[in-house]
């Protein structure tokens, strides 16, 4: 009888779902798209009910009905979501508020002021490993502690996405024990057991989900779990992890020297190392291989970015799509008889430079108060300057994180790209020029969900270990870098910077 494995993951404004055969192809993909509430400034939200699950549901049907697969015959499932996610869920699992979302959610930062005067530099380093930021839970429930009370005292778990989409189709709550360690900081000790002694100022810890492997098994699908999902009952379900995590194992980030550059709505970056990274800029923490550990960050906006300007910038090409045109995405990359696309703009954009910071910022600068600028401009510009000026600076950020590895005595060997940012394949050569390296594009870049597939196969002993995954992981195009690009960009990634730095302060009095 045939095996198949099912992975669907629910993204900041899509989700997607796959179910591949024992081969590891596809049988079936499927996608719907949702929104994303913004309630007031640096408030970001999901409702779980209707996005999450809800997806999850429509997805889980639409790839039984499209493939045609027996759903006894599915073995085994896995889920992601955004990672850094805080949801409390009364003692039935029904959502008491909206999802509050990850890193890009800064409502925590007067919580994060307090915590850090409370413990001080040195135990901030000791519990949390750098400084605590946004994409830390532990602020986020501290907030609802503070603001919500009744919320807070009626949770019967805190929990992020993956865990909630596992406790709907198991009954049971568990997390990704990378993600309990990395994001929930200090609330689970290093073996993934939840620190009862650092709980206090948070939640109580029975709140909180029991870690363990991310390819363990949650449970098995219950019956009414079936009847909204269209699985089987009884089908093996895994504890699933965030988004971030089953794309970089999609792509093959599995040996110490890979990295993955995830262009989705933002633009995260994972690396696997051989040690330990300590350094305030970005994050280091254990990592869901065994015996491996990662260095990871984030920029804010990515794909974001990308949808402002189509939608700001280029009404007019959206509209031409809207009418039966090209694609608006596309059109902006190649121009058109009125606009001469990104092909006739130079390196360096005509000395024009973008800081992509519009919804504040991650790593390295770790600035929920950061702005968003365009330095240079002259009457010589375009939006086709504005615009691959944009392309660039997400560039220079990568470029600040490899550089920080480098630093730290990490090796770059792989840098592979996924995510719906690899279509703009000149997004993917300014990365390739501005990093001077290689990026290598894989054949399956629908990404985490792919991810949570394979890992539902190595669950189910598909494969013995993560490494073995490499043998289902195929490159479709390593994209080149140019070196005379290359030489040019390294006078503007200074400047760029050199841009933050010099006017943060400035920034800062903007709110």
């Amino acid at each position: 009888m045939p095996k198949y494995y099912m992975g669907i993951d629910i993204g900041t404004f899509e989700s997607k779902g796959v179910l591949i055969d024992e081969g590891c192809r596809i049988a079936a993909q499927e996608s719907c798209p949702h929104g994303m509430e913004n309630p007031r400034e640096g408030f970001y939200e999901h409702d779980a009910e209707a996005v999450w699950w809800g997806d999850f549901c429509r997805l889980s049907k639409a790839l039984i009905a499209s493939s045609g697969v027996d759903p006894a015959d599915i073995a085994c499932v896995g889920g992601s979501t955004l990672g850094s996610d805080c949801l409390p869920v009364d003692e039935n699992c029904r959502p008491l508020r909206k999802a509050i979302l990850y890193g890009i959610d800064s409502r925590a930062v007067e919580e994060i002021r307090w915590l850090t005067d409370h413990y001080g530099p040195d135990r901030v380093r000791e519990l949390f490993g750098g400084p605590i930021v946004t994409s830390d839970v532990s602020p986020k429930i501290l907030w609802i502690k503070n603001n919500e009370p009744a919320v807070w005292e009626k949770a019967c778990k805190f929990l992020t996405g993956a865990s909630f989409i596992a406790a709907k189709l198991t009954g049971n709550y568990v997390i990704d024990q990378f993600l309990a360690k990395a994001s929930f900081k200090p609330l689970y000790r290093a073996d993934g057991s939840i620190n009862e002694d650092e709980c206090a100022l948070f939640c109580r810890p029975d709140q909180l989900a029991a870690a363990q492997q991310v390819n363990a098994f949650a449970g098995r699908v219950t019956a009414q779990a079936a009847r909204e999902t269209g699985l089987a009952e009884g089908t093996a379900v895994i504890t699933g992890t965030g988004d971030s995590t089953a794309e970089a194992i999609s792509v093959g980030v599995l040996d110490p020297g890979d990295m993955m550059l995830q262009f989705g709505s933002t633009l995260f970056i994972y690396c696997c190392t051989d040690h330990l990274v300590r350094d305030d800029r970005v994050r280091g923490n254990n990592f869901t291989v065994p015996g491996c550990y990662s260095v990871s960050g984030a920029t804010n906006t990515a794909g974001t970015l990308t949808r402002w300007y189509r939608d700001v910038i280029f009404p007019d090409l959206l509209s031409e799509e809207a009418a039966g045109g090209k694609n608006a995405f596309t059109t902006m990359v190649s121009g058109t008889e009125l606009y001469s696309g990104l092909d006739a703009i130079p390196a360096g954009s005509d000395g024009l430079i973008t800081l992509p910071y519009f919804a504040g910022e991650r790593t390295p600068i770790n600035d929920p108060s950061a702005r968003g600028l365009i330095f240079g401009l002259t009457l010589k510009h375009g939006r086709a300057h504005m615009y691959k000026s944009a392309l660039e600076g997400v560039g220079y950020s990568i470029a600040q994180h490899a550089d920080i590895m480098e630093e730290h005595g990490i090796e770059l060997k792989h840098i592979m790209a996924v995510g719906g940012g690899t279509k703009n394949a000149a997004w993917m050569q300014i990365t390739a020029d501005i990093l001077g390296r290689q990026v290598e594009i894989p054949e399956v870049t629908v990404g985490a969900s792919y991810g949570d597939a394979l890992m539902a196969a190595l669950a189910d002993g598909r494969f013995q270990s993560f490494k073995e995954l490499r043998s289902a992981i195929r490159i479709a195009r390593v994209v080149e870098p140019d070196m005379e690009s290359y030489g040019k960009y390294q006078k503007y990634k200074k400047i760029f910077g050199e841009l933050y730095e010099r006017n943060k302060d400035l920034m800062h009095q903007l709110k």
